[in-house]
């Protein structure tokens, strides 16, 4: 396990850089970065906006056809082909904003090209509360449309407050589907299995509990639990070998990326690398028997949010690290070594408050931009 510290770059690595202008007009004030180049430890990266002046986008995936979809926090559901205007899907998820919920992650199976199946993850109207959820629908034929949603799963009821939905939800290998929940503010409830708060959860596509489960069998545990402890998962990603990893936001200090183990108890609240925004300590320290260690955490906190690794593409110097996008801080983190470590910053005017990062299928990384409301392809320059 390894502190991950903010990095002062050297001035000549500073990624300092002027702004050129496309013929595509920028389509909100708050998105003014359209192009621009990126100095990194792999060369000159060139970053160009797809689509600008979104609205909270949350997250997005690429569908087989080229075209990408992507969600806008308060509920809309945009199809953009690149080079043409993004056009708002009719009938999108019901959704109840509230706070940090809305409309939140997107998931693209693999079998999309046959199902044209699309998975969401929002936030549900409960009672008086609200909790995560996920609803599956299908892509119309035309593609101007939304149809056959069917809710899946939703959290136990019991949860209040617009904090803390966590809500990254990825296709396992075997077609099984891993979704992230964070406490809902709630800090003991990350430890009791009876509730889904703070939270790892497996399900299957019509979302049913695997039979292999770690608490499918445990009297009084929510059976789709696969590990908890966790605060606020906001991103989740399998590596080449099949391995799951989680980041999360800590409170101050304290944000995690961890290896997910099956069955694992990650701690909080009982144990944290951070401290209650107050300044008070949290929990009985850093280390607790039966309760798992990061793999690597930051301090300051960084705000970590979407996740994904460079598994192939055209930047072999990349190959396998893991790139994590800060919402605080304003920067891309590439992560590599045994132990883990944070061992560069990606940072431009693109990069104001990456919400969500994904490996495209030519191997390029596009990111959500929250601050320019904008989704952005990072290329080597020149390709």
């Amino acid at each position: 396990m390894t502190i991950l510290r903010r990095l002062t770059l050297p001035a000549s690595l500073a990624p300092y850089l002027a702004l050129l202008l496309v013929a595509a007009p920028v389509t909100s004030a708050m998105a003014q970065v359209t192009s621009e180049t990126l100095r990194t430890s792999a060369g000159t990266m060139q970053v160009s906006a797809v689509v600008t002046g979104l609205d909270t986008p949350w997250a997005f995936g690429f569908l087989p056809d080229g075209k990408i979809v992507l969600t806008e926090r308060e509920g809309s559901v945009l199809l953009i082909t690149p080079g043409e205007a993004a056009v708002p899907l009719r009938n999108p998820p019901e959704v109840y904003p509230d706070g940090q919920g809305g409309l939140l992650d997107v998931l693209v199976p693999r079998d999309f090209a046959q199902s044209r199946e699309l998975i969401f993850t929002h936030s549900k109207r409960q009672g008086s509360g609200s909790g995560t959820a996920v609803t599956k629908a299908r892509l119309n034929a035309e593609g101007t449309a939304l149809e056959r949603h069917v809710t899946i799963f939703e959290i136990a009821p019991g949860s209040s407050g617009g904090r803390h939905f966590g809500s990254r939800i990825v296709e396992a290998p075997d077609g099984t589907l891993f979704l992230s929940v964070g406490d809902r503010g709630d800090r003991p409830a990350a430890q009791d299995l009876g509730l889904h708060n703070g939270s790892v959860l497996r399900i299957t596509r019509t979302g049913q509990v695997p039979s292999d489960n770690p608490f499918a069998q445990t009297q009084g545990a929510q059976p789709e639990i696969w590990s908890y402890g966790h605060r606020n998962p906001q991103g989740v990603a399998f590596d080449a070998n099949g391995q799951l990893w989680v980041n999360e936001h800590g409170a101050r200090g304290g944000d995690e990326v961890n290896r997910i183990e099956k069955g694992a108890n990650f701690g909080w609240p009982v144990i944290s690398y951070g401290r209650h925004y107050s300044g008070r300590s949290i929990g009985e320290g850093t280390e607790k028997p039966g309760m798992l260690q990061p793999a690597a955490y930051w301090d300051p906190s960084i705000a970590p949010s979407g996740m994904a690794f460079y598994n192939t593409g055209p930047v072999s110097d990349w190959a396998g690290d893991m790139f994590v996008g800060s919402l605080k801080f304003d920067y891309i983190a590439r992560l590599d070594g045994s132990p883990l470590r944070e061992v560069e910053q990606i940072k431009g005017d693109s990069t104001l408050r990456v919400r969500d990062i994904r490996q495209a299928p030519n191997g390029d990384l596009w990111f959500l931009s929250v601050g320019n409301g904008a989704l952005y392809r990072m290329s080597r320059a020149g390709s």
